[in-house]
């Protein structure tokens, strides 16, 4: 079954996921700047779109910010 939270199978090109790229090229700017885009995209849309699932995303990708941080 697809994770379409964590991994979508939409965002895999070539068995790599982009922000597991980004990472391994320590591009972390530019995927603090990825996360908190996506942040902003998945609250403001949930409620028209995909509701519980958009802010699902949002958590992943704030989660995913948290952790930048603290690096």
């Amino acid at each position: 079954m697809a994770d379409n939270i964590q991994q979508p199978s939409y965002y895999l090109k070539g068995g790599i996921d982009l922000i597991d790229f980004l990472e391994q090229q320590g591009r972390l700017e530019e995927i603090k700047h990825f996360s908190k885009v996506n942040i902003l995209k998945y609250v403001l849309r949930y409620e028209e779109k995909n509701g519980m699932e958009d802010l699902k995303k949002a958590f992943f990708y704030l989660n995913k910010l948290i952790e930048l941080e603290g690096k």
